[in-house]
């Protein structure tokens, strides 16, 4: 088995669970792959250094990220791209997308056999009609189209399969799959979504309304969203809390279920609603 290992360094656990990650991997015979940029972290470890990330990819049989969520669903895309399953390992906070914890890696000796579910999580496709609607942004939580630093809102309308539905008056729109329900989303008051569904979320973020609800849009949905700001306000597309993209005002940007879909290894079998009570109880806080 052909394992690569993608760390984030600059969280503070994860050099110690990647160097422990690494020993569970070489004792159960399997091969560990890594970038030639951790090189001198994890030089000693029998570690097989590519300077070839993309090829690295693809030519292994799972990709392993540790850190927190960020870390996750960034490596996530690669895998996705490369149609390749992601183990998520928690060296962060919260780590809702991870599969184990630090402290469960002993779990790791069920990946050969293949002893794991495999859970199928959808992605989002953002583009721009600037663009011709040509070029893909993907997100496996969620895209936000919000206003920069200045404080004025914005007004946005609202498309759905090329039928104008709703405008609102807000500070942003959250577009989220089920799996970021659980992100920005719910903290906008936006539903929990089973991430094993095919449903498109938009959330509003501070909407200036007394009625505005979120709404959960079906699979094969197409929504149009043109943002305008009326005080020339910079007006930004967010992907997954990583990708920025300062559009101009007036843009639309259209939102679908991507082709491209991540396929998430649960080793631990445990349901999602048991994740969602451990990981977001008021106990936690």
């Amino acid at each position: 088995m052909k394992t690569a290992i993608l760390p984030n360094l600059t969280k503070e656990n994860a050099q110690q669970a990647t160097e422990a990650v690494i020993r569970q991997l070489r004792d159960i015979g399997a091969q560990v792959f890594m970038d030639r940029a951790m090189r001198d972290a994890f030089g000693t470890l029998g570690v097989s250094f590519c300077d070839d990330f993309t090829r690295m990819i693809d030519g292994c049989d799972i990709v392993i990220a540790v850190g927190g969520d960020g870390t996750i669903i960034h490596a996530a895309k690669h895998a996705a791209s490369a149609g390749k399953p992601i183990l998520g390992i928690n060296a962060g906070r919260l780590g809702f997308v991870a599969g184990l914890e630090a402290d469960e890696l002993a779990q790791l000796k069920n990946l050969p056999g293949g002893n794991y579910r495999i859970e199928e999580r959808m992605m989002l496709e953002a583009s721009l009609k600037s663009d011709l609607y040509k070029t893909p942004h993907y997100a496996l939580n969620d895209a936000v189209v919000s206003r920069g630093s200045r404080t004025k809102i914005l007004d946005f309308k609202v498309s759905y399969n090329d039928q104008d539905i709703c405008d609102y008056r807000a500070d942003g729109l959250i577009v989220a799959t089920p799996t970021g329900s659980t992100a920005y989303s719910l903290s906008a008051g936006g539903p929990v979504i089973d991430p094993s569904m095919q449903c498109i979320i938009l959330t509003p973020i501070c909407p200036h309304s007394l009625v505005t609800r979120p709404v959960v849009f079906g699979e094969a949905s197409r929504l149009r969203i043109q943002t305008t700001s009326h005080y020339h306000d910079d007006i930004f597309l967010t992907l997954d809390g990583e990708s920025f993209l300062k559009i101009p005002d007036g843009e639309c940007i259209e939102f679908k279920k991507s082709r491209l879909s991540v396929q998430m290894v649960n080793l631990k079998q445990r349901t999602f609603y048991e994740v969602v009570n451990e990981k977001l109880s008021e106990r936690r806080a």
